[in-house]
């Protein structure tokens, strides 16, 4: 991470500049390290499937999962001839982090990569950047929806996570509107992040905001109406639940009647009219930020996992923000994390959240739960 004051980033990243930072650190990334092993934190048993090369950076990979836990890495399949993917973070103190990314194997994982027997045994599948992963935005998501029905047909819950690709890449110019219509209807849990949907679903309005707002702002534009249309679209679709993470302004809930959440699979909730027909909005927590590195994999970890807990949709909502928050309090994306138990306690000793005020919108605050609730959907 670059030690820079802030506000010199621009001025410092120019070519010719040398910029002396600190020692590089290595860590793995991605939703399989980011979310599978916030899963392990957690309490939740988790079995991580991924591809890398016999290189390495695979090899880097496999010992760092295992230092997690004893056969944790055995999920990773290991490809003689493709390379291991990487990213390069920078992460300058103040500022959003910037990715250089290379997809490697992750281009040509598919759903023959899967164990179908890990699907049969577990509960909840989730599955995370295909914008990232060549297969499966090829052909309008025709992989992408190979892998989860073949999961759905296992009679698991399924969830989804998405990444924002580069707008000049081959994943950044598929067609995601095609891509989701095909693929959500083996979705039970999708959770994007606001830009990623409205990217994908709203491209051209997308990008006017980006050039509209002040210093990238990207979430000033985020209205309950427009969490409301887009989620709306996205049940439409076949979702069952969606969540979308909102950052710093904290995480947005939207599900289906009652007796769709009840069908979900495995990992459906047990009382499924205390989520039936919800709208929700969760505020951060405060916290010193650290760094951003993974917070949107953690703060899903946390919500599945109270799921996983057959905790009702409010309380899930918000265990979400508060794993989410333990992230950004360390620079890499699971130091931050405490286990459930700690978690919980920590919410229970009066946790102070960041004000989000939607009172005037027609939403009301439910003390108990600590979030804001749509009363009228």
């Amino acid at each position: 991470m670059a030690h820079l004051p802030e506000g010199t980033f621009s001025h410092l990243f120019q070519p010719g500049h040398l910029i002396n930072v600190g020692p590089a650190a290595f860590s793995t990334g991605g939703p399989v390290s980011n979310t599978g092993l916030a899963f392990v934190r957690l309490g939740i048993p988790t079995r991580l499937i991924g591809k890398v090369g016999q290189d390495t950076f695979g090899q880097i990979v496999q010992q760092l999962v295992e230092s997690y836990g004893v056969g944790l890495s055995k999920g990773l399949r290991v490809v003689p001839g493709e390379t291991t993917s990487y990213s390069v973070i920078i992460s300058p103190p103040g500022m959003d982090r910037i990715f250089l990314h290379c997809p490697g194997a992750n281009d040509t994982f598919s759903a023959e990569d899967i164990d179908p027997q890990a699907l049969q045994e577990a509960s909840l599948f989730h599955f995370g950047y295909p914008p990232l992963m060549r297969r499966m935005y090829q052909q309008d998501g025709a992989e992408l929806a190979e892998v989860f029905q073949r999961a759905k047909s296992t009679g698991i819950t399924t969830s989804l996570d998405m990444t924002l690709p580069d707008p000049a890449s081959a994943g950044g110019q598929a067609d995601w509107r095609k891509i989701l219509a095909a693929v959500l209807p083996w979705v039970d849990i999708f959770l994007p992040s606001v830009e990623e949907i409205t990217y994908m679903l709203r491209r051209t309005e997308y990008e006017q905001w980006i050039a509209d707002v002040p210093q990238r702002d990207t979430l000033a534009w985020v209205t309950p109406d427009l969490l409301g249309e887009l989620a709306d679209e996205l049940l439409k679709m076949g979702a069952r639940i969606v969540v979308i993470k909102l950052g710093a302004r904290g995480l947005y809930l939207r599900t289906a009647s009652a007796d769709i959440i009840g069908g979900m699979g495995r990992a459906a909730p047990q009382d499924a009219s205390a989520w039936g027909d919800q709208e929700a909005w969760a505020p951060c927590f405060r916290v010193k930020v650290v760094g951003t590195t993974g917070s949107g994999d953690a703060t899903i970890a946390g919500f599945l996992s109270a799921l996983l807990r057959d905790f009702s949709a409010l309380r899930s909502l918000r265990a979400g923000v508060a794993v989410g928050a333990c992230n950004v309090e360390a620079a890499d994306a699971l130091s931050g994390l405490r286990s459930w138990q700690q978690t919980q306690e920590r919410m229970a000793q009066g946790w102070q959240t960041l004000p989000l005020a939607l009172a005037a919108q027609g939403w009301q605050w439910m003390e108990a739960e600590g979030v804001w609730v749509n009363t009228g959907n």
